[in-house]
């Protein structure tokens, strides 16, 4: 039976990555309780007002990296696995595409794209079949976000067209 504890490796050393992250989460709790400090108003009747809510977010960020980098020190995280940057490239092809060709092709075949390369960064390489599929799930959002919740989304040819479509006048029986 071993007399150590179960959590602590004291050969590892301190996690930098977790130190890292730890950092950001304090600079990103500090960000948020000053911009708390600059909301105007307040709560005459109650002490909460405005401020309450982003002043726990901030608490409850910084929290987190105190502890973070408590258990950096420590060594208590996992190992990690060896990242692959294939799939990371792929899913950020398939953003920068996106962003670049939306305004220009309309968001069913950019956000169409989009699902297949981002498919692929997953493992599927059959893009005959992503696409489509990518396009008929894209054209169902566009459909349920433009004509069903009145929002306005980039349009293209393909928007165009079943706009078209969907409001042409239908013949009387």
């Amino acid at each position: 039976m071993s007399t150590e504890p179960l959590h602590h490796n004291p050969e590892r050393r301190p996690d930098r990555a977790a130190l890292v992250i730890a950092a950001v989460l304090l600079v990103l709790a500090a960000i948020v309780a000053w911009d708390a400090s600059r909301v105007v108003g307040g709560g005459q009747y109650a002490r909460i007002g405005p401020q309450t809510i982003p002043y726990v977010i901030a608490l409850c960020l910084a929290g987190l990296g105190v502890w973070t980098i408590f258990e950096a020190i420590r060594g208590d995280f996992p190992e990690r696995e060896p990242q692959e940057a294939m799939p990371v490239l792929w899913i950020v092809a398939g953003l920068l595409v996106q962003l670049l060709t939306i305004r220009f092709i309309g968001f069913s075949i950019a956000t169409g794209i989009l699902f297949a390369l981002v498919a692929r960064g997953f493992g599927e390489r059959r893009f005959w079949i992503s696409v489509p599929f990518g396009l008929v799930l894209s054209v169902v959002v566009w459909v349920i976000f433009a004509r069903g919740l009145s929002l306005t989304l980039p349009h293209g040819p393909l928007e165009d067209a079943l706009a078209r479509l969907l409001t042409a006048p239908r013949p009387a029986a």
